[in-house]
């Protein structure tokens, strides 16, 4: 029972603060937060994400990408590019090390106006943390699993940023419908995403990027936005005015 608490927990509390942080916050800038919170959701996202962590500054470069070029051979991570989810997951592992890395400068338009902590960055990225977590990962199951199987589960925590990443932009760019034409293939794969906190309404996200909500219709159901909302509330962030944008529904043919 308690390997699949500490599973569950990890999945839901790293998938929160790269939908809340790393996505709707660095990425787009949907709310604003003081110095304060900042470095708190900056500092919770190095734990949550523990051996996985990514940084702040190369996700919201790539997403940024993602966005214009979506689904196109200049997207970062389109399904429809690569042969499977892992060799997605590859290629999207080089552009982001070489963004991390300073290797290649990004345009303009991506780079900027994103959170950046110098020493989480260097820490958060090095071999010694990295591994750090992942021993202490594997002490865990060696003192709390019952039943071989648990073991199976591992990998998913070395690799808990990367893995709901690739959930998203797998599924979420080849399975599901439409209610919007955005000249991509985005999709929306489920109409109630717990399982990516409303990561997988994403032909919502392609045509309405400043969006708070990700889900558009009444039975849309986005689990973060409520979080948000009551942060919000809280005054522990400052949601946006949002700008008014054009719907254009796509019609069944």
């Amino acid at each position: 029972m308690a390997i699949l608490i500490f599973f569950v927990v990890h999945w839901y509390l790293s998938l929160f603060v790269q939908t809340f942080f790393l996505h709707r916050y660095a990425a787009h800038k949907m709310f604003t937060m003081n110095p304060f919170w900042e470095k708190t959701f900056y500092l919770l996202t190095y734990i949550a994400q523990g051996s996985s962590f990514l940084s702040p500054r190369a996700y919201a470069v790539l997403h940024r990408m993602h966005h214009a070029f979506s689904d196109t051979e200049r997207d970062p991570h389109s399904p429809h590019f690569s042969n499977n989810a892992f060799t997605m997951m590859w290629k999207t592992k080089e552009i982001y090390n070489n963004v991390l890395k300073h290797r290649v400068e990004p345009e303009r338009r991506f780079d900027g106006d994103y959170p950046v902590w110098p020493v989480i960055e260097k820490v958060g990225d090095s071999y010694y943390s990295r591994i750090g977590w992942g021993v202490a990962y594997v002490l865990f199951y060696i003192a709390f699993a019952t039943q071989w199987w648990m073991f199976l589960l591992l990998p998913i925590h070395f690799l808990m940023g990367p893995v709901h990443g690739a959930i998203v932009n797998w599924s979420g760019h080849k399975y599901g419908y439409q209610n919007f034409d955005n000249n991509d293939k985005s999709r929306n794969s489920l109409f109630f995403d717990f399982l990516t906190g409303g990561e997988l309404f994403q032909n919502n996200h392609h045509k309405l990027p400043n969006r708070v909500n990700f889900g558009v219709k009444w039975w849309e159901f986005d689990p973060t936005w409520p979080a948000i909302w009551t942060l919000d509330k809280l005054r522990v962030i400052k949601l946006k005015e949002p700008k008014p944008a054009k719907q254009k529904v796509r019609v069944a043919a």
